[in-house]
């Protein structure tokens, strides 16, 4: 069974003037056109593709890649709009169109949103910046301390919304951020908390004893590197311990903490120092 709007590998029927017909199965055949058709694929043979409709409805094949795939995130461009909708470059010899009717607000040509891809009933592609209803209001895909994939999507007054593994809003906050981030941003990130009313606070640091032992491990490298002794305590500012280290302040003084009740370092006005 093929799916549509992602990768799908389909073995080539019959070769043609103007491309490769590939089993469909229950589609029927599918159309590759030659302009993407591999030149050494045969009848028996078998190729990756992506499957779309044409702008006749007719199911396609190409084996050109879209920057996203269905129920993905994207930034695409606006190449041209009309009272249809907007018409955005995402890699493809036919522009994906986002109704009117999806439009949060109205998108401008030339200028590049975040836009999630998904389908009809009929299953044609299209996509929409009104976000909320494809998300998972109670993800129970995920669990506290999990490392999860996120794509930052909007910049409020308490930090980034941000989706998580393409399903579901979790939101970083301001005062936990220690690095330049924006909107379109991949990046990991970890479940701190899942509230009650399914809300979901993310942290881009590992949290509790497992973050402070790795994180142990790379002071005294960097320790090692530097004779000994680190320009750092607790008295540093977050910023300055992130940009030498890439972790935040309560990480850097609980591990700084712990390794000084080992006795394995010494902490003083100048920083930290190798026992």
């Amino acid at each position: 069974m093929i799916s549509i709007g992602r990768m799908n590998s389909l073995e080539v029927v019959k070769r043609v003037d103007f491309g490769l017909y590939l089993d469909g199965g229950e589609a029927g055949e599918i159309l590759l056109p030659k302009n993407s058709a591999p030149r050494d694929a045969r009848p028996g043979s078998k190729v990756e593709v992506f499957i779309y409709h044409d702008s006749e409805s007719r199911l396609i094949a190409t084996t050109l890649k879209p920057f996203a795939m269905a129920e993905e995130f994207a930034e695409l461009t606006v190449k041209d709009a009309n009272d249809f909708g907007a018409f955005m470059d995402w890699g493809l010899m036919k522009d994906l169109l986002v109704p009117t009717m999806e439009q949060q607000f109205p998108l401008q040509i030339g200028k590049t949103y975040l836009i999630y891809i998904t389908k009809d009933k009929r299953g044609r592609l299209f996509g929409t910046t009104k976000f909320d209803k494809y998300m998972e209001n109670f993800p129970t895909f995920i669990e506290e301390g999990e490392e999860v994939d996120i794509l930052i999507a909007q910049e409020t007054d308490l930090g980034f919304k941000a989706v998580i593994n393409n399903r579901a809003w979790g939101m970083i906050y301001k005062n936990e951020i220690f690095r330049e981030i924006k909107i379109g941003n991949k990046m990991k990130a970890y479940v701190k908390k899942i509230r009650e009313d399914g809300r979901v606070d993310l942290s881009l640091q590992k949290e509790g004893y497992e973050r402070v032992k790795e994180f142990a491990d790379v002071i005294f490298d960097k320790l090692r590197e530097n004779n000994g002794f680190i320009p750092l305590n607790d008295k540093s500012s977050p910023e300055k311990i992130y940009s030498y280290f890439g972790v935040s302040k309560k990480v850097f003084k609980k591990t700084a903490g712990s390794l000084y009740k080992q006795k394995k370092i010494e902490i003083s006005d100048e920083g930290i120092r190798i026992l």
